[in-house]
């Protein structure tokens, strides 16, 4: 049976749905009380458990043989998912498939660079069947600027930098793959979409997606802190997201690959297909 962490997330809803459709043995956790009705219409498992407490994640995960690891990063984040390895380790689990970055690297200015090289480093010593997921941008990022996007700007610190951005759900369905085949133990792999794109192309796929004129705008790293800020974010999640931009802007990110349709003989879905999908959440901001 798979154990899914971040179940109630964007990729791990996804991975549910995927699981489900095809009748696979899943176990979903689900941290707060009434996050499970989610759960109530797919043939899996569903159980509270929280990170923070060592005894529910090893109720929870009795049974299970497969882990799907996926936290949100933060200040904690290596110690959490470590911990985590070592309780699936000692439960007996056979695979865990971990999601990780593209820009991985524990010298990196990126703060949670660092923490998944440091967990995916972790994970590659333990004694058990590992597969990494190293994914770049995300498309569904942009809804997050839905609200300037209806007022005709795509706001960035991009520059002229280009990313491979991938859609959520494709890296759910490499998930699924990965978890029900014997053929990617001891593998990782780099998850892109399939091509790369500018902040200004962006635009453009967003002018013609959504029906009216979206203009990229440059904006400062004074202007970039001042949005963050307003949204509501911490520092720590503010820095990192800066440092991200940077490394975008300076041509960091990682060229595209082929690897979505390598393993689930499926092209990745372009930035079109992504907005054209979407559109309802673009315009009901």
């Amino acid at each position: 049976m798979i154990f899914i962490t971040a179940a109630t997330g964007s990729i791990g809803s996804e991975l549910c749905r995927l699981l489900a459709g095809e009748n696979i043995p899943s176990r979903v956790m689900y941290r707060r009380e009434g996050q499970q009705t989610r759960f109530q219409n797919l043939s899996l498992q569903a159980v509270q458990a929280d990170f923070d407490d060592a005894d529910s994640m090893q109720q929870a995960m009795q049974e299970c043989d497969k882990l799907f690891l996926l936290t949100a990063p933060d200040q904690k984040h290596a110690e959490r998912e470590i911990a985590i390895i070592d309780l699936a380790v000692s439960l007996g689990f056979q695979h865990i498939v971990k999601v990780s970055t593209a820009n991985t690297n524990q010298s990196s200015k990126l703060a949670y660079a660092r923490s998944h090289a440091q967990i995916d480093a972790y994970l590659r010593n333990q004694s058990i069947d590992w597969t990494i997921l190293r994914p770049t941008g995300f498309m569904q990022n942009f809804l997050e600027y839905a609200h300037p996007i209806g007022k005709g700007i795509l706001p960035h610190m991009l520059g002229e930098g280009q990313i491979g951005y991938i859609d959520l759900r494709d890296i759910a369905l490499v998930a699924k793959h990965v978890l029900i085949q014997t053929a990617h133990t001891k593998a990782t792999y780099y998850l892109t979409g399939p091509a790369p794109m500018t902040a200004a192309q962006v635009a453009c796929e967003l002018t013609t997606g959504l029906g009216s004129a979206i203009q990229a705008v440059n904006q400062s790293e004074a202007e970039t802190r001042k949005a963050l800020v307003y949204s509501g974010l911490d520092a720590w999640h503010i820095d990192a997201l800066i440092e991200q931009f940077k490394i975008g802007a300076n041509g960091g990110e990682i060229d595209v690959t082929g690897e979505v349709a390598r393993i689930t003989g499926q092209a990745p879905r372009t930035f079109a297909q992504f907005v054209s999908e979407y559109k309802k959440q673009f315009l009901n901001h």
